[in-house]
């Protein structure tokens, strides 16, 4: 049985079309149904007024005072549900602000941008490149992609990859210095550090089982926020540094780069897109997540 707000909103949007186009026939037509679908909908909304809102007659139809005012109504509610209607078709567009590592996302962020823009024409994408730890809420980021051991519970996080991190060094420096054969060793050799994390101060090694830490104070004559920085001073020989495998996959294949003390290599990191907790996500985040997800699935940096 239908219920009878829903009826009456029936009733309201019928009679509303047959006033607009003063009949019957062009109203059924507009609202894709029958005539007598609208005929009977009139009159049902009629009985429940109490009042005739039309006067039909075989040659004019005319409308009522009472039917003039049901209509000033519910010309309103009409209004209402097509602004409803367009806001909802508007969710899939607007502005999405991303904070991403400027290294990651300069090597792999614009792909997947390509594609989630391609998908959702009329939306635009604010990136915001930084290496540190931005607030979601103050920067009013909608998703940021972070590259860590996640420690922040107010955020929500999906997992896209893993990601290995290797001791590097240029063979030019490995033939000056000697090669590392324990974490300790590296007490003599230069360490570049990279400054938003706490390997500025000191590298965790793990053994060949990785169950014991072992915390290895570094020093050295340069230490960077960005790691497309370091890497690129690791390959002029100034020294070794701790880098994720997602940035130096091509030079290890070259040879420009080699690791070492890989039997103590340091806990894998996970990339993650993390949002604000709370609500579920807008359309256009929860879509952005699946193209991230679906891009970075198959990645293996390990």
């Amino acid at each position: 049985m239908t219920e009878p707000l829903f009826d009456d909103l029936l009733g309201l949007a019928c009679f509303a079309r047959v006033v607009e186009h003063r009949s019957f026939t062009r109203a059924a037509a507009v609202l894709g149904v029958s005539k007598s679908v609208v005929s009977a909908r009139v009159s049902r909304l009629e009985s429940r007024v109490g009042q005739r809102l039309l006067i039909r007659t075989t040659r004019k139809l005319s409308v009522t005072d009472a039917g003039l005012g049901v209509y000033a109504h519910c010309a309103r509610l009409l209004q209402e549900a097509s602004a409803a209607t367009r806001g909802a078709s508007d969710a899939g567009r607007g502005t999405l602000r991303i904070n991403a590592p400027i290294s990651f996302a300069q090597m792999y962020l614009a792909g997947p941008l390509a594609r989630f823009l391609a998908a959702h024409p009329g939306t635009s994408v604010e990136v915001m490149l930084s290496d540190r730890l931005v607030d979601l809420v103050e920067d009013r980021v909608d998703v940021a992609l972070r590259i860590t051991r996640l420690r922040d519970s107010s955020l929500v996080a999906r997992k896209l990859a893993t990601t290995a991190l290797c001791v590097c060094a240029s063979p030019a420096y490995l033939k000056r210095r000697g090669t590392p054969e324990h974490p300790e060793d590296l007490l003599r050799h230069d360490c570049l550090r990279y400054l938003h994390l706490r390997a500025e101060v000191e590298w965790r090694f793990y053994g060949p089982k990785g169950r014991i830490p072992v915390p290895v104070p570094v020093s050295g004559p340069l230490s960077a926020a960005n790691g497309t920085l370091l890497r690129e001073a690791v390959a002029h020989g100034i020294g070794l540094a701790v880098l994720p495998r997602f940035m130096v996959d091509e030079d290890l294949r070259s040879g420009r780069l080699v690791t070492v003390l890989d039997r103590f290599a340091p806990r894998p990191v996970g990339i993650h897109a993390v949002h604000a907790a709370g609500r579920s996500p807008p359309p256009l985040v929860r879509a952005l997540l699946d193209v991230l997800a679906s891009e970075f699935r198959s990645a293996r940096w390990d």
